[in-house]
């Protein structure tokens, strides 16, 4: 159409120079007037261009909930692996010195874009500062650390989903009641999750204070550790009607008022953990909220594909949806579906 060469064409597409000013503006009219795009798909495996990406997250020994991200990685990875994305996988344990022996060591290495799920706050923050001077695209999953700018999210939306407990909650109740929020933590959680915990708390009470009515509602904060020893005493509960939890360790509590068949208390709590869900089908927890970390892995990875590889703009943030599960819809039949 311009009555030029193909490798003139290509040399103007591509910046290559060694084209005139004439041709350069007859080329551009054309690709503006049909709206030519590349074929990104041919031109990556034409050059056989590979791009790799550092899946930094915690261990999960121990950790059942980091098995479901992993998954949804995975899944990504063989959806997209035959368009050049390759990932590699860093694991930290549960400590700030294997966190920062490991961030070192990815951040030594060249990636083309980064998967991290933050959980040490402060190291989290270095980390982050560091990998933003290789000015390559990063998404973060489960946790957000909104000081960071120019780094994508996905993942819940940790204060409406607080928001949403508080509603789940107070659901059907009609005269005064006694609330106990039980913060269950590690030993040494310094932790981005730490904010978040506080982010669902602020959510949670807001419900409260934006519905004037409802009935009285009186409130006690707990902190207490997840170890060995049981930090738990049946005093805590005396006159307690609900319990929210604002993390996946609720399976700890309903374990406790099982054993000591404490009756009554309506108890929510977060994920679909094995031990959470056996307690959901005993109905002695009555409301896990799903942030499905499974999808986070796999919108992960299909984020930095749009971006790597289609070379297209993606949301920065993109927050899952809420999703409710009590015993009436939930059943071990569709464990493996999740």
């Amino acid at each position: 159409m311009a009555n030029v060469s193909v490798g003139t064409v290509d040399r103007i597409i591509h910046n290559r120079g060694q084209v005139t000013m004439e041709n350069i503006e007859i080329v551009n009219a054309i690709i503006k007037k049909y709206g030519y795009k590349r074929n990104i798909y041919a031109s990556n495996l034409a050059l056989n261009k590979k791009f790799r990406i550092a899946v930094f997250l915690p261990k999960n020994e121990g950790l059942e909930y980091w098995l479901a991200p992993l998954n949804g990685i995975a899944k990504a990875a063989e959806e997209f692996g035959k368009f050049g994305v390759l990932i590699d996988y860093y694991f930290y344990k549960y400590d700030t010195e294997s966190f920062k022996k490991i961030a070192d060591k990815v951040l030594k290495l060249d990636y083309e874009g980064l998967l991290f799920a933050p959980v040490f706050y402060e190291e989290s923050v270095v980390f982050l500062t560091e990998c933003k001077k290789k000015n390559i695209p990063i998404v973060m999953i489960d946790s957000n650390i909104q000081e960071i700018e120019g780094v994508a999210y996905i993942g819940q939306d940790a204060y409406q989903s607080g928001y949403l407990a508080g509603k789940l909650i107070s659901y059907g109740i009609k005269s005064e009641s006694n609330i106990l929020i039980l913060k269950i933590t590690r030993e040494t959680e310094r932790t981005s999750k730490t904010t978040v915990y506080l982010q669902r708390i602020q959510g949670f009470y807001s419900y409260f204070k934006e519905n004037a009515f409802l009935p009285v509602f009186n409130f006690t904060e707990i902190s207490t550790h997840d170890t060995s020893r049981n930090h738990l005493m049946v005093k805590m509960f005396l006159a307690i009607d609900c319990v929210f939890v604002p993390n996946s360790r609720v399976h700890i509590v309903a374990k406790f008022i099982k054993e000591n068949n404490l009756q009554g208390i309506r108890i929510v709590g977060y994920d679909l953990l094995k031990q959470n869900l056996d307690y959901l089908n005993d109905g002695i927890i009555d409301f896990l909220i799903h942030q499905k970390p499974e999808e986070q892995g796999y919108l992960g990875i299909s984020h930095l594909y749009k971006k790597l590889v289609l070379k297209e703009e993606a949301e920065s943030i993109t927050y899952m949806p809420l999703e409710i599960l009590v015993k009436e819809n939930y059943s071990y039949s569709q464990q493996s579906k999740l």
